[in-house]
């Protein structure tokens, strides 16, 4: 068994030591310290009796430690620690908020020197001092120690909150209340476990080779998208639950049609080669990200991002690209310009653009369910279910036309039932939390849409989101045949089969992540990142009448300023000035992490940031 070390701060009469150390067994190492000096306590017959305790059961104690300068205290080679726990932490006396805030703020930070990478930190605040929604009651932020705010301080996040019990250590006596000998209050005290978050660090936008024909180029990420390009989640070998739900809602399927599962390794579109486009899919096109590719004759070493041989396993997925049958050049000396080189392209919007090219194939096979799975692209509003990039799997059936109505009505039957039984499942014993599926005429009175009514997120949390659609065509190629494409977003089927609240964990680094997935088990989501803090700013600025305004962009300059932690976008007023008629507009942009810890400084540098890039990109003026 693997030996841990555990470490006490702020140790009163060292009753929890004491306590503590019978618990613990020969593989647990345990060292106390406490603030005051070893002659403070000389008259202290508790603590005398406790350290006796201690010291017979070969317990390291340490005198005049510094909470908040933990490093000080100990060697270099001794800073090791896997658990770091202070019980009720005060300044002592009749302090404010405020004081106490600086203490814990401190005392994070310290630790972050002596913790190993995987340890905890334990903190037992009286009830309400947390801040969190653990608190009952919940006390006002504002006059909360908001304990998850000063960890992110330290790097930390919290991941864990469960009741203080005393009756768990008997002898405990928690003293020093306003720096007497007076216990605190401590029916309703809440344990807070935290652990480290992987750093935020400002994510520079990385640069991309791919191959197209004979010929390399580059391209930049586009900073909105920046670490979910080239992520590998449906490849052989990941674990991800995206690929596992792709693959449960395939195999069922299976089994009521013949597959043919093609290769999707295409997502770049020329703008010049919208000849992929009909009539029935141009307009997803209106949301696209575009990018300029250069040609590029340099080696992996001049790019940004990596040595030689990471940018090669970084780029797998991108540089196997081949030009589409429809976009191959008529002769072999055929420069690239014009198709490719100094031209924009688009990051594919969905699947539905590879769509023609396969029902017009000679070799489609009706009957037979086409399958292609891939990430697809598409700027949106910043909204809790909406995202700016997420795995689709796009179904194509072919079938007589004579046939139309009992073919589509028996896909639909198959997928609704896959879906329904996919999302029905029972979290807790004697709680049934439930989803329902039904296929609603779109506009048009002959396409789809895909809804669900979740429970899954909790029982008091119901949510109606469309997960996918359906569409219907004909090919010239193939007379008197009809073909349906269902188009599934599979980031927000599993988000709900696993009751996943956020889609932004889906992307996380943080490997604790995939560890809360195991193979052929099906269970609630357990979040390692809890009540994180919400940072509120506002914003406004004067509109440039002749260059207007563009929501959505400022939407999109939002999240790459951001990286991806405003929440919310909150348009707040509307106003017009009397005499100028110019108009200016105050939006309110809510900032939060799922996974990681997030500063006031943080969001504050990000804010400002933000109002600059609007006023260079949206030719705003900010007031």
């Amino acid at each position: 068994m693997a030996s841990r070390r555990l470490l006490l701060v702020g140790e009163g009469n060292f009753s929890f030591a004491a306590a503590l150390s019978e618990t613990l067994d020969a593989s647990t190492s345990l060292t106390a310290t406490c603030l005051q000096r070893r002659a403070d306590l000389a008259q202290d017959p508790v603590a005398q009796k406790n350290l006796q305790r201690l010291r017979e059961r070969g317990t390291r104690i340490h005198f005049g430690v510094d909470c908040t300068q933990l490093a000080d205290a100990f060697d270099l080679h001794d800073r090791e620690f896997d658990r770091i726990c202070f019980n009720f932490p005060h300044c002592g006396r009749k302090t404010g908020v405020a004081r106490n805030r600086e203490l814990l703020a401190k005392f994070f930070q310290s630790c972050a020197d002596v913790l190993t990478d995987e340890g905890e930190v334990h903190v037992a605040l009286c009830r309400g001092q947390g801040g969190t929604p653990a608190d009952n009651p919940t006390r006002e932020w504002h006059n909360s120690w908001q304990v998850v705010a000063m960890a992110a301080l330290g790097g930390f996040i919290l991941s864990d909150v469960h009741p203080f019990s005393c009756e768990a250590m008997p002898g405990y006596k928690c003293t020093g209340y306003r720096s007497q000998d007076k216990s605190f209050h401590v029916e309703g005290a809440l344990n807070h476990i935290f652990t480290r978050s992987l750093p935020f660090e400002g994510s520079q936008p990385r640069t991309f080779r791919i191959r197209l024909g004979d010929q390399w180029f580059s391209f930049p990420e586009p900073e909105a998208l920046a670490g979910k390009l080239n992520r590998g989640f449906l490849e052989a070998s990941s674990c991800h639950p995206i690929k596992t739900i792709n693959e449960k809602l395939i195999a069922e399927l299976g089994k009521a049609f013949p597959l043919i599962r093609l290769k999707c390794s295409f997502p770049l579109l020329p703008q010049g080669g919208t000849n992929v486009l009909t009539s029935w899919n141009c307009d997803i096109l209106s949301d696209a990200f575009w990018i300029k590719l250069l040609e590029d004759n340099s080696n992996s070493e001049s790019l940004t991002g990596g040595t030689t041989q990471e940018m090669e396993d970084f780029l797998v997925s991108l540089s196997e690209f081949s030009l589409p049958k429809n976009l191959e050049r008529n002769g072999k000396e055929e420069a690239h310009e014009g198709i490719y080189g100094q031209a924009k392209v688009c990051l594919r919007p969905s699947l539905l653009v590879h769509a023609q090219a396969v029902i017009e194939r000679p070799d489609f096979l009706p009957g037979s369910l086409h399958i292609l799975s891939g990430p697809v692209f598409r700027k949106c509003l910043v909204l809790p279910f909406t995202m700016p990039v997420f795995h689709e799997t796009l179904f194509i059936l072919g079938f007589n036309q004579n046939l139309k109505d009992g073919c589509l009505q028996s896909l639909l039957d198959q997928l609704k039932g896959i879906l329904d039984s996919l999302l029905t499942k029972t979290f807790l014993e004697g709680s049934k939390l439930s989803s329902s599926v039904e296929c609603v005429f779109q506009p048009n009175g002959k396409d789809y849409m895909i809804n669900v009514k979740s429970h899954n997120f909790g029982p008091d949390c119901a949510k109606d989101l469309t997960i996918g659609s359906v569409t219907s065509t004909t090919s010239i190629i193939h007379k008197n045949q009809c073909f349906v494409f269902v188009c599934m977003n599979l980031d927000l089927l599993a988000m709900l089969v696993w009751g996943i609240s956020d889609w932004r964990i889906l992307w996380t680094f943080d490997n604790r992540f995939l560890k809360n997935f195991v193979p052929g088990k099906i269970e609630p989501f357990k979040s390692y990142c809890i009540y994180p803090p919400c940072y509120v700013h506002d914003i406004s600025f004067w509109l440039d009448e002749k260059k207007g305004f563009d929501e959505l962009e400022f939407h999109t300059v939002a999240r790459a300023v951001s990286q991806d932690t405003v929440i919310s976008i909150q348009s707040l007023s509307r106003f017009q000035h009397p005499k100028t008629k110019q108009v200016s507009l105050c939006y309110r942009l809510t900032y939060q992490t799922c996974d990681k810890a997030l500063t006031q400084q943080q969001v504050a540098s990000m804010q400002f940031q933000f109002r600059k890039e609007i006023q260079q990109r949206l030719h705003v003026t900010p007031r």
